[in-house]
């Protein structure tokens, strides 16, 4: 029987799931707060496609950094997540919210 985390990381190789995975966690980041989620999905992700240590060297940033930034106490400044979801393959972007979910 296979892992759990072993069948999310393989799903996470297709990048249309993983961009999936990432919105849905930034979504609910904006919900509850949970930086955590997003920075899991992150990870996952970076698993999937070679390790830290090859987004070590994508990112220029040492895979101590990155331990750190990703973990579930990270707070990554803006120009190291652009970095890090840049050579996953994504990049942030902003849109309108509807009227209905704006406070």
């Amino acid at each position: 029987m296979r892992d759990y985390r072993d069948f999310v990381t393989e799903r996470m190789r297709n990048t249309d799931e993983a961009e999936e995975y990432l919105r849905c966690s930034l979504d609910e980041h904006f919900k509850d707060g949970n930086t955590e989620a997003f920075l899991t999905a992150i990870r996952t992700i970076a698993k999937a496609q070679g390790g830290i240590t090859k987004l070590s060297r994508q990112t220029d940033l040492n895979r101590q950094t990155l331990y750190r930034t990703l973990s579930p106490k990270g707070n990554p400044r803006i120009n190291t997540l652009r970095s890090i979801l840049q050579s996953l393959g994504f990049r942030l972007s902003i849109e309108p919210l509807s009227a209905d979910s704006r406070v």
